[in-house]
């Protein structure tokens, strides 16, 4: 499946107490981006929910001023449900992962009951790290 890169500015808005980067608003970001490579991909936004956020890591700072950029990929598609992957880096160091995470997402009716999609994720097309993670959780 495609990956899909999105951007952030850190502003003073976004930092917690210790001047870093609040991660209610990094898991905020995770879910949008997540969510709009779910959308794109379905191209139906109106019948995705999200039903969980899988281990969301953070592993360096993030300050003001810094520019997040978060590259999200389907990993897993099941019958009426689908895994992204996020990872994001910042100021184009693609070398340093900031936070990454899975997030599952469900397709459902106008009634809010689950629905077949559709997609067909080709697992052999995704990083075997990636997929042994996400299945090791």
């Amino acid at each position: 499946m495609k990956k899909m890169n999105f951007s952030h500015l850190v502003k003073s808005d976004n930092l917690n107490h210790h001047g870093t980067l609040y991660a209610g608003r990094m898991a905020e970001w995770f879910v949008e981006a997540c969510f709009i490579n779910g959308a794109q991909t379905t191209q139906h936004p109106e019948n995705i929910v999200c039903v969980k956020i899988h281990e969301l890591s953070f592993y360096i700072p993030t300050d003001k001023g810094d520019i997040l950029n978060i590259e999200t990929q389907m990993i897993r598609s099941g019958r009426t449900s689908f895994v992204v992957y996020g990872k994001a880096h910042k100021n184009n160091n693609t070398e340093d992962i900031v936070a990454d995470c899975f997030i599952t997402f469900v397709f459902v009716d106008e009634n809010g009951d689950p629905m077949e999609h559709g997609l067909n994720v080709d697992e052999s097309e995704i990083d075997n790290e990636i997929i042994r993670r996400f299945d090791s959780l």
